[in-house]
This record gives structure tokens, C-alpha cells and sequence, in this order.
């Protein structure tokens, strides 16, 4: 592996990692083909940052195997993997330049390059990241957003089959964050270097990922393209992974005709459910999909408006149907124009955008019901 340039494809075979009684990684499976922009989503705690260690060679697995290009890396040094990490927490020297920190992989006995052939580097990575003006400064110099950003241009400037990315976005503002997705997504799409991104946020999964896997308590759960985990969550945990507002879960029964009737009773759905009568399922429907004010959806629903808050060019308005439970949508601002708290609104939405799943239960979230 010493050496090697090029994409190189990633795989977790059956990976286990404990600390002490704590269970990180809980027989992970994974693989990322050779260029993808992979994006790994999951809470604090999910096993995130350990699978990206495991993979860089900084956290031996208990038991189980990593590999690049389908080189088992049981033995391999972190420096012999031919990866680059960039961790959360930076990782900087903090008495050097950002100069000097950019160029510190370019000046290893692995990657060294003429000065001259350095700097140019540098400095194309520099321009990318909109820290040019300042390579000069001291690290400790630098604010959060900038050290960040700095911590993730020592990983692109140097050569790697594989970008090993821990939440590099974390600490910028909203703005610059928008913008460094784009500018990733652009780096991927141009240099089509593997890359293993971790992120708690969905909007970053989604904007990024050529594929999302979803990850809780150090299992993966669902992996697939972005259209597939959006409309077709295995289950509520990986639903209410992604959007904001979070997707509206409706309790309910099936019923002796095999549809939804909801728990207050309030509507019953004519679609076949493939579950026994009485069993108890949810459905689940995303905010932006319920439309304010139109009739003719597979669902139809009235009740008084609770609150709204305006969302830019849209308003959040949430519902209070009729039992007292809740629902949110996102509507135009035209469409919400005027509303206020006890207006009664009707509202719809389209089978195509209807979710079936089952109950949650203390041991596991609801798994999806597929006809």
C-alpha cells in the first residue's frame, strides 16, 4: 500500500469494537465503492468517528476485518494505509502558521515534494477553502471556523486513496457551511478520490452523499442511494433521520377491512395494509408533501392551526387535528398568508406520499410495511 495513489474501495466486514462494557461497533457491515463520496449519518454516540478510526488504522478492531481494495489491513500501520484523516477536533499545530500546518504532509518523508511544487499546492488549497489570506497567521490566531478549515486542507492537499472526513463542517456558520458543500461536492465530483464522510446533519448527507448509510448504536441500518433512504426508510429511526420538520407519525390499527384507521378515530384510509387486523402500525407523512387548502388526496384532514413560524420563503404551520395530536407542514408563504392560531384548515396528501410502518417497540423502531 506504501505508495499508491489512485481511489481505493473501503470495507467493514463484520467489525466489532468495545470499550470496556461499552459496545462501539456492533458487528458493522460496510462497503464504499472505489470514487464514491459516501456520507455515514447517525447521533452522537451511533459509532460514527470509531468507524472512521477503524478504518484509518488508529482503532484495531476486536474482531472482524477493514479493507482497502480488498487487502485485508489486520497489521497495517495508519502511515502504510495510504488514507487521510481529518478529525473533529482538528488536530493542528497550534505554534505553527496555517502555512506551515497546510504544508506539513507535502514535507513528510512520504509525500515530500520541491518547495516550490509545495507551495502551488498550498495555495490552490488555500484559494478552495477561502483561507489564502491567511497562511501567515499562527493556528492559535485563527478562530474555530477557520482552524477547521484549515484541518481539512492538510487532508486534501496531500495524496490518499481515501479521505476519511469526521464532521468537518461542524463548527462553521450556517453561510459558510453552505458553501463549503458545494465546494466538497465539487472536489468530489472532480478528483473522484473515495471518500468516507461522517455528519449528524441530513441536510449535509443528502447534499453530499452519491450514497448515505444510516448508523445507530454501532449498527448500520439502512444504506442506499438518497432517493431510496427518503422514500423508502427501513424504518421510523431512519424517517425521522432526515427532514426538517421531522416526518409526522400518525398512530393508528389496521382494521378488519386490512386499512389504517388512526388511534382517535378521527379518519380510517382506504389502503391495504399487509398486517392483521388490530395490529398496531403508524403512518407516516412528511411535512413538505401535505399540501394547505386542496382537496382530492388519497388523505384528507381538517383541524385549527396551533402556531406558525416562518421559514424564509416557507411557513412551518403546525396542526391540531382532531383527539388534540399534532401535525406539522410546510406550506408557501402565499398559502399560509393570513393564518392565525384557530383557523381551521384542511389539508392533503397523496398516496405516493403516504409511509406505513409498523409500531415502535421498546427494543426497536417500527420497520417500514411494504405491500
Amino acid at each position: 500500500m506504501t505508495g499508491a495513489t489512485g481511489s481505493a474501495s473501503i470495507a467493514l466486514r463484520g467489525v466489532h469494537k468495545s470499550y470496556g462494557r461499552n459496545t462501539a461497533l456492533d458487528g458493522i457491515e460496510l462497503t464504499v465503492a472505489e470514487g464514491e463520496f459516501f456520507c455515514l449519518l447517525g447521533p452522537s454516540g451511533a459509532g460514527k468517528t470509531t468507524t472512521l478510526k477503524t478504518v484509518a488504522g488508529l482503532e484495531e478492531p476486536d474482531s472482524g476485518a477493514v479493507e482497502l481494495d480488498g487487502r485485508d489491513m489486520t497489521g497495517v500501520e495508519p502511515y502504510d494505509r495510504g488514507v487521510a484523516m481529518c478529525f473533529e477536533s482538528y488536530a493542528l499545530y497550534p505554534h505553527r502558521s496555517a502555512y506551515d500546518n497546510l504544508a506539513s504532509p507535502l514535507r513528510s518523508p512520504k509525500y515530500r515534494l520541491p518547495a516550490a511544487e509545495a507551495r502551488v499546492k498550498v495555495h490552490e488549497i488555500a484559494e478552495l477553502l477561502g483561507i489564502k489570506g491567511l497562511l501567515e497567521r499562527p493556528v492559535g490566531a485563527l478562530s474555530n471556523g477557520q482552524r477547521q478549515r484549515v484541518a481539512l486542507g492538510r487532508v486534501l492537499v496531500r495524496p490518499a486513496r481515501a479521505f476519511l472526513l469526521d464532521e468537518p463542517l461542524s463548527h462553521l456558520d450556517a453561510k459558510l457551511r453552505q458553501a463549503m458543500r458545494a465546494e466538497l461536492k465539487a472536489i468530489g465530483d472532480v478528483r473522484r478520490t473515495t471518500t468516507l464522510y461522517v455528519t449528524h446533519d441530513s441536510v449535509e448527507a443528502l447534499a453530499l452523499g452519491d450514497r448515505i448509510g444510516v448508523i445507530s448504536d454501532g449498527r448500520i441500518v439502512q444504506t442506499g442511494p438518497r432517493e431510496d433512504i427518503w422514500h423508502r426508510p427501513y424504518d421510523t429511526f431512519v424517517a425521522r433521520a432526515f427532514g426538517r420538520p421531522l416526518i409526522n407519525l400518525l398512530p393508528g390499527t389496521v382494521t378488519a377491512d386490512g386499512h389504517f384507521a388512526s388511534a382517535e378515530g378521527g379518519f380510517e384510509l382506504p389502503v391495504d395494509v399487509p398486517a392483521a387486523a388490530g395490529t398496531a402500525v403508524q403512518l407516516g407523512v412528511r411535512p413538505r408533501d401535505i399540501t394547505l387548502g386542496e382537496e382530492g388526496g388519497a388523505l384528507e384532514l381538517t383541524g385549527t392551526v396551533y402556531v406558525t413560524e416562518v421559514l424564509g420563503r416557507a411557513v412551518e404551520v403546525t396542526v391540531r387535528l382532531e383527539g388534540g395530536r399534532q401535525l406539522s407542514l410546510v406550506a408557501p408563504r402565499a398559502a399560509a398568508a393570513g393564518l392565525r392560531v384557530d383557523d381551521p384548515v384542511r389539508l392533503s396528501v397523496g398516496l405516493e406520499n403516504l409511509l406505513l410502518f409498523e409500531a415502535d417497540r421498546p427494543e426497536r423502531p417500527g420497520r417500514r410495511i411494504t405491500p
